[in-house]
């Protein structure tokens, strides 16, 4: 690879580290909305009565507090998936290849899954393309995960202002070489070189001059000790194309202006200047670059539709910002989770059958183990002199403060900030509620979910799209 390629290549893979150290305030959003949806709810940073930082947990904990969640956000996703997979079976295609295609795929799983991920992050990614599975190429349908996909900043919700895009894969070595070898051992050889020890010092250099950090394997440089880090980097890009007329033939043929400056003067001399049209041209390139700067493969788009394989949506996208659906209840979640700590707490904190036994009236020949034991029995006997102060069993209510009332509150709030009421959750059934009414209920509340399905489904529609042209 001469200068001017590598000096190509670091340039991409600056272009590209940019773009990932971009979303790294997404990721970590994204990582908080997962835990949330998930169940782990209370790891929250907060700081402790001495100013340092704690986990959520662990203050909580500190302070003799038991860290309960009521996870309400996990069945509200769910009832969403679920909504949505019973309208995508009414959608349908007039393509029997496409059909096939997405039955090969398990399209309907694959997209649950993508709407899931749109639910929790704000962001769905699928790529579509031809892949190898057991020595068989076939057309692939697959969903990218956020943390190793990187996009310029772009605003435009069709995505029409991206011009970088790619993704990280961390593959083994033979799934590299039969990846991009192109069966010529040679460069099979070439690329299993690139990964050795003395090699692989040089990815060091380049990390260190784009202000790379090492933290962990999701870093953007370095992976699993046992794979191979590439980038798969697409770019648009300006170029040269020189358009001829074949006389002798009658085809249109499209040239590189490189290759056509390398032709033979013969044959280059066989296009006059009369069918012959130069132009400029926008063309999505991809490159598979290592850490170190090497490109292993380089090509234009191959695809009819003559674009990247990859599918976005972002959501909302207002002057480029994601808030996903997760995000808007997580809140709600919290006060919900601070009510029901109360509560447990202060039931744990009252006296319930409490004895209170006077000292002096512990008759002559007892000890207090008899006395429990007695009091413990169902038909236990408890002598004493009447002259003394009778036992008395304290009861006390420390929950009635209000905490069941605000909890309601809070729950309720939780079905209307999300758009999820609860005929769309399938509660509030009454014996007197007709199919007719309820059905009307439930599309009622479907309304304030249309703008999700709907972005989603402009999701599906762009993918069917690509992969119809493939």
């Amino acid at each position: 690879m001469n200068n001017t390629d590598f000096n190509n290549s670091i340039a991409l893979l600056r272009a590209a580290h940019k773009a990932w150290l971009g979303a790294a305030d997404f990721r970590r959003q994204r990582q908080r909305n997962k835990k949330f949806t998930y169940g782990n709810q209370w790891d929250d940073i907060v700081f402790d009565e001495d100013g340092n930082p704690v986990p959520e947990w662990k203050s909580l904990a500190d302070n003799g507090r038991e860290p309960l969640s009521n996870n309400m956000i996990r069945q509200l996703v769910k009832c969403v998936v679920g909504r949505y997979r019973n309208i995508a079976k009414n959608h349908t295609t007039d393509n029997p290849w496409l059909e096939s295609t997405l039955a090969q795929n398990h399209a309907a799983e694959i997209d649950s899954r993508a709407i899931e991920e749109f639910l929790i992050s704000g962001c769905c990614i699928q790529k579509v393309g031809v892949a190898r599975r057991l020595n068989e190429w076939v057309i692939d349908i697959s969903n990218i995960n956020p943390n190793r996909f990187f996009v310029n900043a772009f605003i435009d919700p069709r995505g029409n202002d991206i011009n970088l895009i790619g993704q990280i894969h961390d593959l083994s070595p033979a799934e590299l070489i039969m990846l991009l070898a192109d069966g010529n051992r040679d460069k099979a050889a070439w690329i299993r070189s690139l990964y050795n020890t003395e090699n692989m010092s040089r990815a060091n250099t380049v990390r260190q001059s784009l202000g790379s950090d090492f933290c962990s394997d999701t870093d953007f440089f370095f992976g699993s000790s046992d794979k191979c880090r590439i980038f798969e980097i697409w770019s648009l890009e300006m170029t040269e194309r020189i358009r001829t007329h074949d006389c002798t033939s009658g085809e249109l043929i499209e040239w590189d202006v490189a290759e056509f400056n390398a032709l033979p003067n013969r044959k280059r001399n066989g296009f006059s200047p009369s069918n012959c049209d130069w132009e400029i041209r926008q063309v999505w390139r991809c490159r598979w670059i290592t850490p170190m700067g090497d490109i292993v493969a380089e090509y234009d788009s191959p695809f009819a539709h003559q674009s990247h394989p990859y599918i976005l949506k972002l959501y909302p996208l207002t002057d480029g910002e994601v808030h996903s659906f997760v995000e808007d209840v997580i809140d709600q979640q919290k006060h919900i989770n601070r009510l029901i700590v109360t509560a447990n707490h202060v039931m744990n904190s009252s006296a319930k059958g409490v004895l209170l036994y006077p000292s002096d009236a512990l008759p002559p020949g007892y000890s207090w183990d008899q006395i429990k034991k007695m009091w413990r029995s169902p038909d236990g006997i408890i002598p004493f002199d009447s002259a003394d102060k009778s036992p008395q069993q304290m009861l006390t209510n420390g929950t009635n403060q209000g905490v069941y009332q605000l909890l309601d509150l809070e729950m309720r709030l939780f079905n209307t900030v999300s758009g999820v009421s609860e005929a769309l959750q399938g509660h509030n059934i009454g014996a007197g509620v007709g199919a007719e009414l309820y059905n009307r209920q439930t599309d009622n509340a479907t309304i304030a979910l249309c703008d999700i399905f709907d972005s989603f489904r402009d999701f599906i529609d762009m993918r069917n799209h690509k992969l119809a042209m493939l």
